[in-house]
């Protein structure tokens, strides 16, 4: 995940022990035969889960809900993330996920159409590929927040990502940012032999269930980790339940 601080200033500091909403985004190739997933390795001096395997993704930033999406999320997924949250969560996490998969790998998600108003300055690279993000493609499958005493904490929402909904080419990483190195697909069979963190092999585990099967999941995983409790919970789209 990105630490981002561009909304940091040195009078409004970003408490970074806070609990941040994150998007990760799970991209997926070659569902029928051999299945992979898009990963990359964190630097040994990252303060988040440092030389770990993880997706690509990180922290929602400030101005993540005023971007134009061409195609907004599936009303069901809309509705199971914002269960507990303002609706307004809903486009910020999407475009999060398109964003940060963007900055880190250089994949495009998104179609070719023009921007509505003013293109902010951290989406001018993706615009001139010709695309605006677009949400439809991803299929929210997983919520996790981190543990209590962590040096980073996000309540951090994964997304399901088709590989073939890519608006570029799914082995070309020459647009990345140097958050993640190592960037790979890996085969799910052999993803054990890469150092992961816990709640990756967790979500690994559903990608795995899901893997030929592209219909939305009858429930969505949520571990909740608080001061009080960790919770195994299921999001429904109208309800929570504890398992």
């Amino acid at each position: 995940m990105t630490g981002t601080t561009k909304n940091q200033t040195a009078a409004n500091p970003i408490d970074k022990t806070a609990l941040r909403d994150a998007a990760t985004v799970v991209v997926l190739r070659d569902r029928a035969t051999r299945p992979r997933v898009l990963m990359g390795q964190r630097g040994a001096k990252a303060a988040f889960m440092p030389n770990k395997f993880v997706f690509p993704g990180g922290a929602v930033d400030a101005q993540d809900a005023a971007i134009p999406l061409a195609r907004p999320l599936s009303a069901l997924c809309a509705a199971r993330l914002t269960e507990d949250a303002t609706p307004r969560i809903a486009p910020a996490l999407a475009v999060a996920a398109v964003r940060e998969l963007w900055e880190e790998t250089g994949q495009i998600l998104g179609v070719p159409a023009p921007w509505p108003d003013a293109i902010p300055d951290d989406w001018l690279k993706f615009a001139d590929t010709g695309h605006r993000p677009s949400a439809e493609p991803l299929q929210f499958i997983f919520r996790a927040i981190t543990p209590p005493g962590r040096p980073r904490r996000f309540d951090a929402r994964f997304f399901l990502l088709d590989a073939d909904e890519l608006a570029s080419d799914p082995d070309d990483f020459d647009g990345a940012a140097d958050e993640l190195s190592h960037l790979q697909w890996i085969a799910v069979d052999e993803i054990r032999h890469y150092d992961l963190p816990f709640i990756t092999e967790v979500v690994l585990a559903e990608v795995a269930a899901r893997a030929t099967d592209q219909t939305p999941p009858t429930t969505v995983p949520f571990f909740r980790n608080d001061d009080e409790a960790s919770l195994f919970l299921r999001l429904r789209g109208v309800e929570m339940r504890e398992d």
